[in-house]
């Protein structure tokens, strides 16, 4: 019944739809154009483009005789909207504007679009020249209607209202609605399917009714991933489900329901009648079309299907990884090249490149052409089929291990143990000489040469010399990236992958235009707790057992001079804060919108059985301090593929100052108030546990 398609392949979307048996086609939020055009949208020939593309739609033999609803923006009485755009051989039937438009987060519609707030009313829009002389016909209904075809009736809703406290779901299934539509363009993040899966089936639970949910696939150009799960629902269970994360180009997604189903559910739910004799009639726009025939009884029904979920785990393997592939094939570059430390964040980036290069090879293998084109213009070779994963990943992923005098032998095997198990090609070297030649400078100009504080320096000599470490490595990653495929005799040259973590990049824990900086950073979003668990499943999935020694491996920069020959500088030492609390500090601060005092009384709470209220207040207060004095940093991170919900990517989806006064004095002053309360209380009542 219905259908969706994750990019621009309309008419090949259309054709397997029709030979399926549908007769309404469904495509994802702003399908046209691409959801992610951002301030395109201001530009005329963003209207232009997509209004070709639906006259070109129009005249296509594949559109007719099937009911298609496509996404494009719309320009009415010199006002843009975000519409749906219906039509029927040849007959534009209804364009129906957006009505709640997403600006939380990433999502920023109030931009560029105006919601259209006349609900249950539609106008004449006049068509264009150019759709006029195709569709024969001068004006059109724009507005809150619906369709009311020989058998059915149908109602569209636009990704965000789905979400709405009153959904207009709600009134138009109270109207007689029965078949509803929804074109989503809802990017990933962790766990977010549950939610998504539990909306589509809620709205036919109360009410009854058929759902389709038809969401963008694929990277847009930009941090987001959207990742599909489109859906079929009725009555309140699922009978489709479409793929989270895949690299096929067009995905259809089709069931057979019995409208009757519907009717004799709404029958018996008498609260549900009572409310509909007495709600307001949405407009209905004759459509003399019919979504089932008679032949339609030996069709076999379809059957309710639980849904599939993935794991967190499987998530990060899947969506970053698609994410990467779109992201090379559509720059055109020949691969990544990836400084592998021998840490666990960038060996999660080298597990992602691997998963990339599996789910290649398994497109391939299940025929799917666009893919093997892509992989042979990456490659540089015409006949050249992918195969081998291993084999794949050594053509498209190098990764450098750059060591130091302050860099350990253990870190160096791990990064080879593991570059020769996913197969990469990898490159061992030495940052010694380049670290000399800057150092010599810095003492020809000044006469002084700074020390590390194990050797007696400063802390400001000891940060600049760790600096100077990481500034260079990345450096040398771009040179690389640059020549390395020039001196192996291959064209193009390489993306270079950052490997910074969510929690790092929310504290400032790295060194500004460090190899954090980088083109992308697949794990940007994600949080280390999560990377452990994904490290672990990659242990497990794809029997890389080089991944044991990475797991069990404290966390470090290897920038300060090691203690007889070990590693001394631990990285959660060093951010006076664990990697699991820094996970609460950011969710707090983004997702509760907490400010330092707001955090600290939350805390009391959360830690009441392992901190003390003092404990609690440093806790905060050094985070608040280290947040703010690294703010700046925020500003130059490397795009990343967003995950978490409070990645502090600025300007992105933090819009936070990034200059703040470190010492918080307020903040901090009513924190100690209350700290000192406690404990005076604590005092004159010790048994008191409250």
């Amino acid at each position: 019944m219905g259908e969706a398609a994750p990019r621009v392949e309309w008419n090949k979307g259309i054709e397997i739809a029709k030979q399926k048996g549908a007769k309404y086609r469904l495509g994802p939020e702003l399908e046209i154009c691409g959801y992610g055009c951002w301030d395109h949208y201001y530009e005329s020939d963003t209207l232009l483009h997509s209004l070709q593309v639906l006259a070109a739609l129009l005249e296509s033999p594949v559109t007719q005789d099937i009911i298609c609803d496509v996404g494009m923006p719309v320009m009415h009485r010199n006002v843009r909207y975000n519409c749906r755009v219906i039509f029927l051989n040849r007959k534009i039937l209804l364009i129906r504007p957006k009505m709640a438009l997403a600006n939380e987060g990433n999502y920023h519609e109030l931009r560029w679009f105006t919601p259209w707030s006349r609900s249950r009313h539609t106008e004449e829009y006049f068509l264009p020249r150019m759709l006029q002389d195709l569709t024969k016909q001068e004006t059109v209904p724009f507005g809150d209607a619906v369709l009311a075809t020989r058998d059915t009736c149908i109602g569209s809703e636009i990704c965000e209202e789905l979400w709405m406290p009153h959904s207009p779901h709600i009134d138009m299934g109270l109207d007689g609605v029965e078949i509803f539509t929804n074109a989503s363009g809802s990017h990933h993040v962790l766990r977010k399917a549950h939610a998504r899966v539990d909306l589509v089936t809620m709205a036919t639970t109360k009410n009854g009714g058929i759902y389709l949910l038809a969401n963008q696939k694929g990277c847009d150009g930009d941090r987001l991933y959207y990742d599909g799960c489109a859906a079929i629902a009725m009555n309140g269970s699922v009978f489709a489900q479409g793929s989270q994360f895949s690299l096929d180009d067009v995905e259809v997604l089709t069931a057979t329901l019995d409208l009757e189903d519907v009717r004799s559910y709404r029958a018996e739910i008498s609260s549900r009648n009572l409310a509909a004799s007495r709600v307001s009639p949405y407009p209905r726009v004759k459509v003399d079309f019919a979504l089932s025939c008679h032949e339609d009884l030996l069709e076999p029904l379809s059957e309710p299907v639980e849904w599939k979920y993935h794991s967190v785990s499987e998530e990060i393997s899947l969506g970053p990884a698609c994410w990467l592939w779109d992201f090379l094939r559509r720059s055109q570059q020949g691969g990544f090249f990836l400084p592998l430390s021998g840490g666990l964040d960038s060996a999660a980036t080298a597990c992602l490149v691997y998963s990339m290069c599996r789910q290649v090879c398994e497109a391939v293998k299940n025929g799917n052409q666009e893919v093997l084109a892509d992989v042979r213009a990456i490659v540089n070779q015409a006949t050249y089929t992918p195969e081998d994963p291993r084999e794949l990943c050594g053509r498209v992923l190098t990764t450098c291990y750059m060591a130091s005098e302050n860099s350990s032998q253990e870190t160096s095997d791990r990064a080879s143990n593991l570059a020769q198990q996913i197969g990469s090609h990898h490159i061992s070297l030495s940052i010694d000489p380049a670290v000399r030649a800057v150092l010599g400078l810095f003492s020809l100009v000044t006469g002084r040469r700074p020390l590390f504080a194990a050797h007696g320096g400063s802390s400001r000599e000891n940060l600049a010399l760790q600096n100077v470490q990481a500034r260079l490595r990345m450096v040398i990653a771009y040179l690389f990236a640059q020549l390395s495929l020039w001196s192996r005799d291959a064209r193009g040259r390489l993306l270079v992958l950052g490997s910074a973590n969510v929690d790092e990049s929310l504290l400032g824990y790295l060194t500004k235009y460090d190899c954090s900086s980088a083109d992308i950073n697949p794990i940007g979003g994600v949080s280390k707790t999560d990377l452990r668990a994904f490290i672990q499943f990659c242990l497990e999935r794809f029997q890389l057992p080089a991944l044991q020694c990475i797991l069990a491996a404290p966390p470090t920069a290897e920038l300060e001079p090691l203690a007889n020959g070990q590693v001394s500088q631990i990285d959660e030492k060093d951010m006076g804060v664990t990697y699991t609390e820094l996970s609460v500090f950011g969710k707090l601060r983004k997702m509760a919108k907490a400010g330092p005092y707001s955090m600290f009384c939350k805390l009391l709470h959360m830690w009441r059985d392992t901190c003390t209220p003092r404990q609690v207040a440093d806790k905060v207060q050094r985070f608040f301090s280290k947040y703010s004095t690294s703010r700046h940093k925020m500003t130059t991170l490397t795009p990343a593929y967003h995950a978490e919900s409070y990645s502090p990517d600025d300007n992105r989806f933090d819009l936070r100052p990034f200059l703040y006064r470190a010492s918080w004095p307020w903040q901090f002053r009513c924190i100690e108030n209350q700290v000192l309360q406690l404990e005076r209380r604590e005092r004159q009542h010790p048994d008191d546990t409250d």
